[in-house]
């Protein structure tokens, strides 16, 4: 078992900036990769970004590539998500997922944290 805990999230002023934290803790040495998703009101979880613990090796969302960078510490199985220009429509619950593989899809990832809001006022 992974168990993943997400940090961070609140409430900032469009263009302003957030960083997320997912701490992962139990048998990560069974997980590739850990991406970020996020899901807003009303509408399905989509996936932001994904890197990969052992390569570095990182995929974004068209929406957030050049804002958002995704980045992890091994020595403290922690992934981070660092959020820059954010706008309104970037208000979601922000997900930690770990996957088997290095991967974009929701049903790829068998592992989630609890999730954090992150709310962009206008």
């Amino acid at each position: 078992q992974v168990q993943l805990v997400e940090s961070g999230g609140g409430l900032v002023q469009a263009g302003g900036s957030l960083k997320l934290s997912c701490a992962a803790s139990g048998r990560t040495s069974s997980t590739y990769a850990l991406g970020w998703f996020r899901q807003a009101p009303a509408k399905e979880r989509e996936f932001v970004a994904v890197v990969s613990w052992s390569t570095g090796s990182t995929y974004y969302a068209d929406s957030v590539k050049g804002r958002f960078t995704i980045s992890r510490d091994n020595a403290k199985n922690t992934v981070y998500l660092q959020m820059n220009s954010l706008k309104p429509e970037d208000t979601a619950v922000y997900y930690c997922a770990a996957s088997r593989t290095f991967a974009v899809y929701t049903n790829q990832f068998e592992y989630w944290g609890q999730g954090t809001q992150v709310t962009v006022s206008s």
